[in-house]
This record gives C-alpha cells, structure tokens and sequence, in this order.
C-alpha cells in the first residue's frame, strides 16, 4: 500500500502551517484597510507563490512546493475547503427574504443576470481571439462560462459590505442581499450544465446531467428541506451541541457534493443547495451558523484562497488589455442590469446605481468558478489571473461605491 515518506508529511504539515500563517496575517492587514480578507489571503497565496517566491528564490518555493506525493495530499485540503465554502455560502441564502421581496427582487435579479450574461456571453462568443478562445469544440462552453462568471455575485461579501453600511435590514439591503441570493441559486445551476459541457470523462449524457441536477436542486429545495426541518429538533435534542450538528450537517454536505460529482456536475454545487436547505431551517440557530462559518472561514477558507497563488505566475501571464475589458464588461453589466432592475422596483436612480454597486461586488464565487475552469481546460492561465483581478476589484470598490452613492 502507498503512503506518504516521513519527509513528505513533514513537508505537507509545514506547508499547511505557512499557509495558515501567511493568510491569517495579510487576512488581518487587509481588515486593517477595511478590505475584504480574501484580498489579503489571495496576496499572501501570490507572495507564496511562483510570482514571487519562485522568482526571488525558486530554491526555497519549489523545496516548500514539491510536486509529488505531498503536493497532491494538498490539492485534497484545496478541494475540500472549495466543498465548504460553498457549503457556508449555501447557508447564507434565505429563501424566507427571497419570497418576501417578491416582485422588487424579480426585477432586479433577472435584469441583473441577464444583462450581465448577455455581455459576458457576447464579446467572448464574437470575439473569441481577443479571449483566448481558441478551441472550436468549446468555444460555446466557454462563452457561456464567462457569461455566468460575470452574471454570479458574492453573497458573503455583499453581506458584510451592506451590514458595515448599517443598512442589512432596510428595504435596499433585502432588496440587494434577495437578488444576490436568486442570482447565486441561478447562476450556480447554469454553470453546472457548463461543467456537463466540458467534462472529459462523463458517466451521463449531458440531457441526463442536466435533468438530474434540476430534479435534485428541486428534491433539495422542497422534500429535502422540509426533512432537515424535522429532523434538525431532534439532533439538537438527542447529540451533543454542537459537536452532533457540525458533523451531521457537513455529512450531509460531503454526501450531496459526492453525488453531483457523480452526475457529471461539479461536488461545489451539491454542497450550495444543501446549504440553501439547511440554512433555509428554523431550527438552525444564528449561534450554529455563527459556530460552522467561524470553523471553515479560519481554517478552510485560507488554504483555498492561499493556494490560488500558488496556481499560477501573476506576472508572466498578466494581460492588461484583456484584464481592462474583463473588468469593464464586469461592471457595464452588472451596473446597467442590476441598476435598471432596481429602478423598475421604484427606488430612486441614486438608490438604484447604490444597489447595483452593491450587486457587482464578485470575490470568492468568480474566484471558485475560474478555479474550475482552468482546472477542467475550459480557459488559460491568462483569462484565470484577469478574474482573479476582476474579482478583486469590484469586492474592493463595492463597499466605497455604494457608501459614496448613499451619502450623496
């Protein structure tokens, strides 16, 4: 039976230290600016990093770095902080705001995903030689990729940005944090028949795929979510807190993510919809939340955005050209669409293009969605590092945007 060298689990234990340590110190440097801590863990993954370490000292980062054994056992911890994340974003959608908004949230949602696809979608399907689309086979996958990378918002960072503003619970931060919400849920399902598209080794039809994944988001959001309801008194009152809750429901999470793997879709989003039906629950205390999101937010989550710069070189395949026009079509759709679709709602035209600032902040989720298709060959490492930056971009300018729209 293989198993890893003494040297490699020394080498595997010290990696996991440097990163935890690296990301928790530009993580707080980053508070410290009042910027998001993705943008410090994703700095410290890049100083890690072939960027800068591998060019200062390729010595040091290729010995901290191995390929092998190791190097492989850490792409697993990647995997699975991916699996979480999307677990801890899944609880923050409540589906009870989402309804009580009711046709305000429709507008501004549907504008704000249609508009943005649209644009993501167009320019890279007319003008797939400025994108880098060069394979004809996927030149529809990819267009649609990127018209979901740019339609997709960050609901954890647009919660944070709306309860710094003290307007979480006003009538614009339901409206802003309900659209996000059905964006997420939308955008997540078509890129999953995305990953059906493009997946090299596929059990399923992608008609099977794609059948199978709505019946399971529906079965979730329905019959699943009425049994976690029932069944959640009964773990509160029988197992020990919140040791039995934790591992149920991340149970629970593993299980769904493994069977959408199985169809032919990415684990990240069967652990989405668990989280939407779990965190749609009654039962499931603010302090529980409080406790999961704490866990994989202080652990997980900074390995995941760590080893983002540890994928590839940010300055060797930094294209500013392309970098600009990813992050000016990022922001004419979101801000048109969501700014439009807010309009119709009956706010202002201040409180419309607030919102839609709001709306345009993408961090992790772009992130997340990139990862993937680099790793499944559906984009280059240039078009990943122009995301990256994309996505960092509108979480920093979110928050200042919407402050200064509000004040005026």
């Amino acid at each position: 039976m293989n198993k890893l060298s003494q040297h490699e689990v020394m080498n595997l234990l010290i990696q996991l230290s440097v990163m935890l340590i690296m990301g928790r110190l530009f993580a707080e440097a980053a508070r410290k600016i009042k910027q998001p801590a993705v943008v410090g863990e994703i700095l410290a993954g890049i100083i890690l990093g072939p960027t800068i370490l591998g060019m200062i000292q390729p010595e040091w980062f290729h010995g901290l770095f191995p390929a092998g054994s190791s190097s492989l056992v850490l792409d697993g911890f990647v995997q699975v902080a991916v699996v979480m994340l999307l677990f801890i974003a899944g609880l923050e959608v409540d589906l009870h705001i989402v309804l009580q908004q009711g046709r305000q949230a429709i507008y501004t949602s549907s504008l704000g995903l249609i508009i943005p696809f649209a644009f993501g979608f167009m320019f890279p399907y007319f003008f797939p030689a400025f994108f880098d689309s060069t394979d004809e086979t996927r030149h529809l996958a990819y267009s649609l990729f990127m018209g979901t990378s740019m339609a997709i918002t960050a609901l954890p960072v647009i919660a944070r940005i709306l309860m710094d503003l003290n307007i979480f619970k006003s009538r614009m931060g339901m409206l802003v944090i309900s659209s996000a919400m059905i964006n997420d849920l939308i955008g997540w399902l078509i890129f999953s028949v995305v990953l059906g598209m493009i997946g090299k080794e596929q059990s399923m039809s992608i008609w099977n795929t794609v059948l199978l994944t709505v019946g399971f988001t529906a079965a979730m959001l329905t019959v699943g979510r009425g049994l976690i309801n029932r069944g959640l008194p009964w773990v509160n009152r029988k197992l020990a807190w919140p040791g039995g809750l934790l591992s149920l429901s991340l149970a629970l999470c593993f299980l769904a993510a493994a069977f959408t793997e199985y169809i032919g879709i990415h684990a990240i989003f069967g652990a989405f919809i668990v989280g939407v039906a779990l965190g749609d629950s009654e039962h499931l205390s603010e302090r529980a939340k409080e406790i999961v999101h704490q866990f994989i937010n202080n652990i997980f989550a900074p390995l995941f955005f760590v080893s983002i710069g540890l994928k590839v070189n940010f300055i060797d395949n930094f294209d500013l050209t392309l970098t600009l026009a990813i992050i000016a079509i990022a922001f004419a759709g979101k801000i048109i669409g969501s700014g439009w679709g807010t309009r119709l709602g009956g706010f202002t035209w201040r409180e419309s293009l607030a919102a839609a600032f709001g709306m345009n902040a993408r961090g992790a989720m772009e992130i997340i969605l990139g990862l993937v298709a680099l790793e499944n060959g559906l984009i280059n490492e240039k078009v990943f590092v122009s995301l990256v930056i994309m996505a960092l971009i509108t979480s920093m300018s979110s928050g200042p945007l919407m402050k200064w729209m509000l004040k005026k």
